[in-house]
């Protein structure tokens, strides 16, 4: 009984050592796993206004209160919902490459910081009926935004990464273009 305990012990060790090597490593030799090192590109188009909105405000929020300008259309507690078309340029007949749905909540009282969950659906090319989840937190009032990539679906499962946004042409009050890299490693 005695000699049967270090044996245990050194097989439990082995197979411990195992699992991580496995959990840490585990997607690394799957050629379906692109999420090694992976840098994706696109333009996302977010319409609050025209004929076929792919943004929209449902839930209004308090009060405006005021910028430094003294005005602000910008209110505590708002909520958004997109489905918004992803396209190769940033013109609106660029091919799309999928939809980013999702929605944003207003959590600042002065300022434009929002809570943000959103879906990267890709439908074309390589990666088509793969998705990305993205989880952050956006001040919109900065050059580059950045946000956290928490996981995903289809090849993108398990995904970890980053994605930087940038306002190519945006009004607030009515849309426009928003430029995307994504970083996935």
């Amino acid at each position: 009984m005695a000699n049967i305990v270090p044996a245990l012990l050194l097989f439990s060790a082995v197979l411990l050592a195992a699992a991580v090597y496995f959990l840490h490593d585990g997607g690394s030799s799957n050629e379906n796993n692109a999420t090694t090192r992976t840098h994706l590109h696109f333009y996302m188009h977010d319409q609050y206004t025209g004929p076929n909105p792919t943004a929209a405000l449902i839930v209004p929020g308090r009060a405006p209160l005021p910028d430094a300008t003294g005005t602000s259309s910008r209110r505590f507690g708002d909520i958004a919902v997109m489905n918004n078309v992803l396209t190769e340029g940033p013109q609106r007949g660029s091919p799309a490459v999928g939809t980013a749905q999702g929605f944003t909540v207003r959590v600042s009282e002065r300022g434009t910081v929002n809570a943000l969950s959103m879906h990267l659906v890709i439908e074309a090319g390589e990666y088509a009926r793969s998705s990305l989840v993205v989880n952050s937190r956006v001040d919109t009032d900065l050059a580059v935004r950045e946000s956290v990539i928490v996981g995903g679906t289809g090849r993108f499962r398990f995904a970890r990464g980053y994605a930087l946004s940038r306002s190519y042409d945006y009004d607030l009050a009515k849309g426009g273009v928003v430029e995307v890299d994504v970083y996935l490693y």
